[in-house]
């Protein structure tokens, strides 16, 4: 279905100003269900061992997954870290940190993942968000 709507242009002729309608053509939205493109995380911590942990590894728990062959499907997956920042970026008091899954850690789900740069510490608890692309079917 197509729906015409007019847009108003402003032009300069003899040193007034006069606004121009131009029709438009505008095209309905898809109706339908709405599209997932991510599920929720939860950072664990950084892999370590008995004495040293490795910050520039993070270990996820997606929801959902609880088994090492399932986590095999996010294999290569991205993930983001988005927090709220006190100065405002490019216009936004949000920031991200993009990762990506690298492989399974144990039996029972969690994943390995290695950020552009180190998660801080206050985001251990925190939700991710770790998206279904890029594809692999």
């Amino acid at each position: 279905m197509n729906l015409c709507c007019f847009r108003r242009t402003k032009t300069n002729r003899d040193r007034g100003s006069f606004f121009i309608f131009t029709p438009i053509k505008m095209v309905k939205g898809r109706q339908g269900e709405r599209i997932r493109l991510y599920v929720r995380g939860t950072v664990l911590g950084y892999k370590r061992s008995k004495v040293n942990q490795y910050p520039n590894t993070s270990l996820v728990q997606i929801e959902g997954v609880n088994t090492k062959e399932e986590v095999a499907w996010y294999a290569g997956k991205k993930l983001a870290y988005i927090y709220k920042a006190k100065v405002k970026k490019d216009g936004s008091h949000y920031r991200c940190i993009w990762g990506k899954v690298t492989r399974p850690h144990g039996n029972s789900g969690i994943v390995r993942a290695k950020f552009k740069s180190n998660l801080p510490p206050k985001s251990m608890g925190a939700r991710v968000r770790v998206f279904m692309y890029p594809s692999n079917i």
